[in-house]
């Protein structure tokens, strides 16, 4: 799946890593790298949405990067 929108650091628990997609959906990032998380940042990704695990932050669901790019 390919995925567009900007990504966000929430300070929710200990903190997690969201993109905040061009499709109105907020999904709790896994994988990339460092480079990845910077607040603020759009992005391009491709990856796969995992929807049925829980996680402590509760956001929305996981989206592992598999490549990406900054737009």
């Amino acid at each position: 799946m390919k995925l567009t929108g900007r990504v966000v650091f929430r300070d929710i628990e200990t903190g997690v890593w969201v993109l905040e997609g061009d499709d109105g959906t907020t999904y709790q990032l896994a994988g990339g790298d460092r480079k990845l998380k910077k607040d603020g940042q759009r992005i391009e990704a491709e990856g796969i949405v995992d929807g049925d695990t829980l996680t402590s932050a509760m956001v929305g669901p996981i989206f592992h990067v598999s490549t990406y790019r900054f737009v």
